[in-house]
């Protein structure tokens, strides 16, 4: 019998009942005031984490017995682009067919709608499943964003049209954003929307490049509604249907994930409409969908590392060198409980990031809608914006490179056979390439995390971490990371004292990551203080990281700027 993989992962069920979802799940179903409507609506808490739990063991089962034996031959046959028809691989057909009759592709839509109408926790849960058994599959699944963004940003006849579709699977998304000059720079769009105005219909002209799913029969697209703009302000966001107008020139020859096209498009006077204002495409609706997708490729590069894991580890068990499994060689299990360690904290990180985004949604939601709006209500929906500003790039940076870490060392365990094509392990090396790169790098994380960091808007969640009442063991570990987050606030402090905007851009890095280690440390201590088993796994984690936090602040508070002028140097030579 196949792997569930929500049952055979009990950290993902430790994380649902933990994570304290009781706020959010309560807003999403306006009181539990649903079930009144809809007969599937959960009528408590307790009754939601019942059906959470029930459509995860589903969908475990589904990656498990279905996905995952698909993955082999999705990753070698790829999709195919034929006189202007993109054909997927015949497993991610089936793959696909397999989610839409499970009613799994509107999870986040209202019941209205034929949703499910879960929370982006739940959501990203399946993703990580997902991604565990088909990184590949994660990239068309995981486009539930651009139908949730259009739920948040359209108007009530276009989610009416499109809606009911995307929950039934009728339909699929893609959001054409990039353009062959215009990467992370999105100010510098070009692609052009033209209104005509006897008709008021819109009109798209233009290129797109690196476009996941670009073959979609739904598009959210990007444009210069503004004649003459230079800038995000003059962008606005569309929605447009696939047509003989839409051509797709060509499929991308990639690294990995090769069971989702990634699609240069050409625009010739597609028909397109409005979503929400004008001007606003950037500013407001791309953003949104940005955050959106920092989360799911959270998800992704977690179900990744979870597989180089699991695979690295059985691999080590079986092989024999020596007289002995290798697993039992000391330079290896250091590198298995690495990688364990790591996906153990990057699962904390995304759920508690995810939890906020969930009330930073209803918060936000309620606040718009007006209704029973309190001086409280606004205060918690400013507050939980602000948190999940800065951790989503957060958490998105940091799984996506453990994902990159755990896939590296995954190969090393395996060794040359690593290096074949015979083995799994290959491919998720492949695959978890790009999950630092797109949705924004790295580096591009940092840049809009930094800004969180500095204002200090995590101390209020920090101090409460680190007022929990621990004890012996934990007490003492608590005590360390008590120290490093001191450290922090002198470095985060000193970066905003000082007026230079290069040794700032310079010092970001460090600073997220120490921040980030930090909370990490934080949140793995209250685990342990819910299930004392988890105790290992905090020590090491604060062992092994928290001198690393404490060493990023070091270098920042040092102050030295002859850094920079190495750095030129150095480029120089």
């Amino acid at each position: 019998m196949a792997e569930n993989y929500y049952r055979d992962n009990p950290d993902l069920k430790f994380h649902l009942i933990h994570r304290d979802l009781s706020e959010a799940v309560s807003l999403r179903e306006h009181g539990f005031s649903q079930a009144q409507e809809f007969p599937e609506a959960p009528e408590s808490f307790e009754d939601a984490l019942d059906s959470y739990d029930k459509v995860l063991d589903m969908v475990g089962e589904i990656c498990g017995d279905l996905i995952a034996p698909r993955a082999e031959s999705v990753d070698l046959e790829g999709p195919k682009l034929e006189n202007g028809v993109v054909t997927y691989a015949s497993g991610t057909q089936e793959n696909l067919k397999n989610m839409a009759q499970a009613q799994l592709m509107g999870v986040m839509l209202p019941r209205r709608f034929n949703g499910l109408n879960m929370p982006v926790t739940l959501y990203t849960m399946m993703t990580e499943m997902v991604s565990r058994a088909d990184a590949s599959l994660q990239n068309l699944f995981g486009l539930q964003d651009i139908a949730e963004t259009i739920s948040k940003f359209a108007n009530e006849d276009q989610k009416a049209r499109y809606l009911p579709r995307f929950a039934s699977g009728e339909v699929d998304g893609a959001m054409a954003l990039t353009e062959p000059e215009a990467g992370s720079d999105l100010q510098a769009v070009q692609l052009k929307a033209r209104l005509d105005p006897a008709t008021g219909q819109w009109y798209l002209n233009g290129m797109k490049r690196f476009i996941t799913n670009g073959c979609a029969k739904v598009h959210l697209v990007l444009a210069r509604s503004e004649e003459g703009s230079k800038d995000g302000r003059g962008l606005s966001m569309f929605v447009c249907e696939r047509g003989p107008r839409l051509i797709v020139r060509r499929i991308e020859n990639k690294l990995g994930i090769h069971g989702s096209p990634t699609c240069e498009l050409q625009f010739n006077d597609v028909p397109a409409e409005l979503v929400g204002q004008r001007r606003r495409g950037l500013t407001r609706y791309v953003m949104s969908l940005m955050n959106g997708a920092r989360v799911a490729i959270s998800g992704q590069a977690l179900g990744l590392a979870e597989a180089a894991y699991r695979e690295a580890l059985a691999y080590a068990r079986a092989r024999e060198q020596f007289g002995k499994t290798i697993d039992k060689f000391p330079a290896v299990y250091e590198m298995l409980v690495n990688s364990k360690v790591q996906i153990a904290a990057a699962r904390t990180m995304l759920y508690e990031t995810t939890k906020y985004v969930d009330l930073r949604d209803l918060y936000e939601e309620w606040v718009e809608k007006g209704e029973g709006v309190t001086d409280e209500v606004r205060q918690k929906s400013k507050f939980y914006n602000k948190v999940a500003a800065e951790l989503t790039p957060l958490v998105k940076a940091m799984t996506t490179e453990i994902a990159n870490k755990v896939a590296y060392d995954g190969i090393q365990v395996h060794g040359g056979t690593g290096f074949m094509r015979d083995f799994k392990a290959e491919r998720f090396y492949r695959d978890a390439r790009i999950t630092n790169i797109y949705e924004g790098t790295t580096q591009l994380q940092y840049v809009a995390a930094i800004g969180g960091v500095l204002l200090r808007v995590m101390d209020p969640i920090l101090n409460d971490l680190s007022h929990l009442k621990y004890e012996g063991k934990l007490r003492r570990l608590a005590s360390s990371v008590d120290m490093a987050c001191a450290k922090l606030h002198l470095a985060a402090d000193y970066v905003t004292r000082r007026d230079d905007t290069e040794y700032h851009d310079l010092m970001a890095g460090r600073l997220c990551d120490a921040e980030t280690i930090v909370y990490v440390s934080y949140l793995m201590l209250r685990d342990a203080l819910q299930d004392r088993t988890r105790e290992s796994l905090v020590e090491r984690y604060v062992m092994d990281w928290i001198p690393r936090a404490e060493q990023a602040c070091d270098i920042v508070l040092r102050g030295d700027m002859s850094m920079i002028d190495q750095h030129q140097a150095i480029l120089a030579m």
